[in-house]
């Protein structure tokens, strides 16, 4: 379709024959041609609007994709936020696992002893009453031994006072170590910002000196990586994803290459894999893109496998033909795209979602009653099946019956489920394949956070460094184990580590421990 130019006079001659009912044959095209590019128009100040709004959420992020509150927005209604409950803030004593827990006995009294009240009674343990105490402190502290030194007047010769054996041989243990790299690469401070803060309790760490104790506690812990990586390559079922990321080392090649051809992106790619109810968070940082990565990872996974599950968005990038993957596509990007329009089209995306929004609820229903995959894939047939084949069947109508245009926003909303229909309802047809992509990005958050407040790395040295930190910390977190404590363990047995690293992984360390 293309802009009909109208001159003034032409479009007054027309306006005379319409009033006079006096048109001529060629009217007819005119006028068509005419409603064409007002239409088009139309479409492209649609358009428009809908690129604004999306530039608006990526620059102040989405405020909330949930359907009742879309649909709220659109009718006007007040937010019912207000009647939600809030939550005191507030910690019981069991949350702080990491707490020293220090037994109180009575003064005076036994477990067994009479009653000083009565005569007869006789007392008996009950539950602990508990209070917590919290102390502040820097993340690093520090202890200066002075020795003591005697000097003989006749020889000379002089006597220092020993350490004490509480003063270890290293001048940062393996706690400073493992704080460092929870607030480096858990947390996402800058190592700049962590001298800053130490300089000001008083107990300076300089920049240079954390990153030498980060890289040297890289050395002694990168077997568990690499073990990670390993067992993640085995699993039934593998989200990968993709975010920008800098290394000046990098960019400073892109600066002084001048082929055109040569690739110039730099990727952390989010790859969370899921086996038997257990995940894995990796990371991989460099020019190769997820889809790369994803056939690295699966080099080493194990022959006669059937293949894995590939959960990822519909981009090229994201897969490769290297290593056969059942492709899954991720059912929220398909529904994103009629969230970023329903300003514009109400009516048709609250339908679609509201649809989704139901899928959705019967697998929450799945998990609630913990389902067996094979149960799960039942449910989904019997109840999400027919929505999802109602569904498909009205996004061909919108198209077929031109009700909708194809290029209009909403037209190309809708051309993406259609293109990718198969791999967003695999779910339907295979077991465990998840709906959605959201546990991989919620990992990618962590590089994310690292790129936000760090900018970039320096070396791909230092990318690898950080992939490392944030894989093993992640994966901690999923699988509810205190990453302090697990890479402080790390450390003390690193040559247990090398020797057998499978036995040193968030989930099993601690049988090890016992027993070593």
């Amino acid at each position: 379709m293309k802009i009909k130019q109208l001159e003034m006079g032409e479009a007054e001659a027309l306006l005379d024959r319409v009033k006079d009912s006096t048109l001529i044959q060629e009217d007819y095209e005119l006028i068509k041609e005419f409603v064409d590019t007002l239409i088009l128009l139309d479409q492209a100040l649609t358009e428009k609007n809908s690129s604004i709004k999306r530039l608006l959420k990526m620059i102040f992020g989405h405020k909330t994709e949930k359907t009742k509150n879309i649909k709220t927005g659109l009718k006007k209604k007040t937010d019912n936020r207000k009647n939600k409950v809030k939550g005191h803030g507030k910690n019981g004593a069991d949350d702080y696992e990491g707490a020293e827990r220090i037994q109180v006995p009575h003064s005076a009294l036994h477990h067994c002893d009479p009653c000083p009240i009565c005569d007869d009674g006789k007392l008996y343990r009950q539950l602990p009453g508990v209070v917590v105490r919290i102390k502040g402190a820097p993340p690093f502290q520090a202890t200066v031994y002075e020795q003591e030194k005697l000097r003989c007047n006749i020889c000379e010769k002089i006597f220092t006072a020993d350490l004490p054996v509480q003063a270890g041989s290293k001048k940062y243990d393996e706690a400073a170590s493992t704080m460092l790299a929870v607030l480096r690469y858990g947390s996402g401070l800058p190592l700049n910002r962590i001298a800053k803060l130490q300089a000001g309790m008083g107990v300076p760490l300089a920049p240079s000196t954390q990153w030498d104790i980060t890289e040297k506690m890289a050395d002694q812990i990168h077997p568990a990586y690499s073990e990670l990586i390993r067992q993640g390559a085995q699993s039934d079922v593998i989200h990968n994803d993709d975010t920008i990321m800098k290394i000046q080392e990098l960019l400073a090649e892109n600066q002084n290459n001048t082929e055109k051809s040569s690739r110039t992106g730099i990727f952390t790619t989010g790859i969370l894999s899921i086996n038997d109810g257990r995940q894995i968070a990796l990371f991989f940082t460099g020019r190769k893109h997820a889809g790369e990565n994803m056939a690295q990872l699966l080099a080493h996974r194990k022959k006669g496998l059937d293949p894995p599950i590939q959960m990822c968005d519909a981009l090229s990038r994201n897969f490769s033909g290297e290593f056969q993957t059942i492709l899954s596509n991720c059912l929220v990007h398909g529904r994103r795209n009629f969230v970023d329009v329903a300003n514009d089209f109400p009516e048709e995306c609250l339908y679609v979602l509201e649809t989704l929004g139901e899928v959705y609820h019967n697998d929450a229903i799945t998990s609630e009653k913990g389902m067996t995959p094979k149960q799960r894939l039942h449910f989904h047939q019997n109840n999400s099946g027919p929505l999802m084949e109602e569904l498909h069947h009205w996004l061909d109508k919108q198209i077929d019956n031109k009700k909708i245009e194809p290029n209009s926003s909403l037209g190309k909303a809708i051309k993406y489920m259609l293109n990718h229909w198969q791999e967003l309802t695999l779910f339907l047809t295979v077991e465990k394949a998840p709906l959605d992509n959201n546990v991989c990005e919620r990992s990618l958050k962590m590089a994310i956070l690292h790129r936000k407040n760090s900018l970039f790395y320096k070396t791909e040295h230092g990318a690898y460094i950080g992939d490392m930190f944030m894989s093993l910390i992640h994966t901690c977190t999923l699988s509810k184990i205190n990453p302090y404590l697990y890479l402080t363990a790390l450390q003390k047995n690193s040559s247990a580590l090398f020797k057998n690293p499978h036995l040193w992984l968030p989930w099993n360390y601690q049988e090890n421990l016992k027993s070593s």
